[in-house]
């Protein structure tokens, strides 16, 4: 999909009415849409989340209105943000991709409803009492990053079964997450065998610096942590990985479908329709305390075959029956 066309699907169906025909319609109930992300980074994200919203009846610029709010990694803009959306009474905060987006709704709002999309546990994170009974004004789907990190390991060690060295690059700046990628990544890697050297980065200049020192200590492959920020930066991260032939594996598609070798995670996409299904749900008079937290049910494996080409590398014909889809 194309910028252009990306464009017209977030907001080109309002701006087609006549404008008188416009003043005559009755004011429509308007989502807050908060993304960690960025816009480039989340073209089937955004459409999945229109899908969710349409199963029950809700089609943007007709019956709702849709205000998109980017961060693109940029955490300090959230207080701000959700303050204003609920000075404004909005009728749902949707939070698709995003723990910081989630807890910072949370807090500024104990009224006005909330969907959220989270990695980690949304009752370690403070959102909800209890997945079955979230008992509160936020509901939504745990898509889970932690608990894949060991099979997304293990299948990097499968296509690259040389490797011995691995880099492990990590946000420090995105806190809920970081001391369990900390954690959990370095045991699990040294489970199959893998020396493990953790980089951080939480900023573009790091992200070129972190790769500098890769290159320097000749790390064999680059295990890229679950991370909002790096998605926005999936470009940069997988043109430098193949600029200095490093292999690397990624926690979603949005890494492979720009160049990145491989990504395993659960599906981002899915958890997005979610977040929409579950805001039209609320937007026809169901609580979020009735609602129970979801949990990610699709898994995604894609492997970029150009890629592993170009960096000398022989995908078994296993790996590729195993995999969701593989990019030619």
């Amino acid at each position: 999909m194309k910028r252009r066309e990306f464009t017209t699907l977030l907001g080109g169906a309002a701006a087609t009415w006549p404008l008188a025909a416009r003043a005559q319609q009755p004011a429509m109930p308007v989502i807050g849409f908060v993304s960690a992300r960025s816009a480039e980074a989340s073209v089937r994200d955004a459409a999945a989340f229109h899908k969710g919203l349409s199963k029950t009846g809700y089609v943007e610029g007709q019956n709702v209105a849709v205000e998109y709010h980017w961060l693109e990694g940029q955490f300090s803009r959230l207080p701000e943000l959700m303050a204003d959306l609920v000075r404004r009474r909005v009728a749902v905060i949707a939070t698709p991709a995003g723990n910081y987006a989630a807890q910072a709704a949370k807090a500024a709002t104990t009224t006005i409803p909330i969907v959220f999309s989270v990695g980690d546990d949304p009752v370690r994170l403070g959102l909800v009492t209890s997945l079955a009974r979230p008992d509160g004004n936020a509901t939504g789907i745990n898509f889970f990053v932690q608990e894949v990190a060991t099979k997304r390991l293990g299948l990097l060690h499968d296509l690259v079964p040389k490797a011995v060295r691995l880099a492990v690059m990590i946000n420090p700046a995105n806190v809920p997450t970081y001391e369990v990628n900390l954690r959990e990544i370095p045991k699990a890697a040294r489970a199959i065998g893998l020396q493990i050297q953790v980089l951080n980065a939480s900023t573009s200049p790091e992200i070129e610096a972190a790769f500098a020192t890769i290159v320097r200590d000749r790390a064999d492959a680059l295990f890229v942590a679950a991370d909002a920020f790096f998605a926005t930066r999936n470009v940069q991260i997988a043109t430098l990985a193949a600029r200095h032939g490093i292999p690397a594996s990624y926690s979603t598609r949005a890494y492979t479908d720009v160049g990145g070798l491989m990504s395993y995670g659960a599906s981002a996409t899915d958890a997005a329709r979610q977040v929409g299904v579950y805001t039209g749900q609320i937007l026809k008079g169901a609580k979020p305390a009735d609602l129970p937290v979801l949990q990610s049910t699709k898994f995604e494996f894609v492997i970029n075959l150009q890629t592993a080409r170009a960096l000398g590398l022989e995908v078994p014909n296993a790996l590729q029956l195993l995999a969701d889809e593989v990019i030619e």
